[in-house]
């Protein structure tokens, strides 16, 4: 038997987020905008768990900081070619 990786009140943070989704009355923090991806959801709901205390694995690094990276040095590696 192994290990949940979400609590229950993990879970329970989410349906909640999830149901406010289907109604239209989820709304994100900072700009008030109303939630309209189910991703989004479900990253408010864990996000709420997680302020709780909640058991939630952490977040994901980040891959967006790479990404730009990687281009600047196409950037430059082109400009070096001409």
């Amino acid at each position: 038997m192994t290990m949940a990786k979400y609590s229950k009140q993990a879970q329970k943070k989410v349906k909640k987020a999830m149901r406010e989704k289907k109604r239209g009355t989820l709304r994100s923090g900072r700009s008030g905008k109303k939630v309209t991806s189910r991703k989004q959801a479900i990253a408010i709901g864990l996000s709420e768990a997680r302020k709780r205390g909640a058991k939630v694995p952490k977040k994901a690094a980040k891959k967006t900081g790479r990404k730009t990276a990687k281009k600047a040095v196409r950037k430059t590696a082109k400009k070096r070619a001409r």
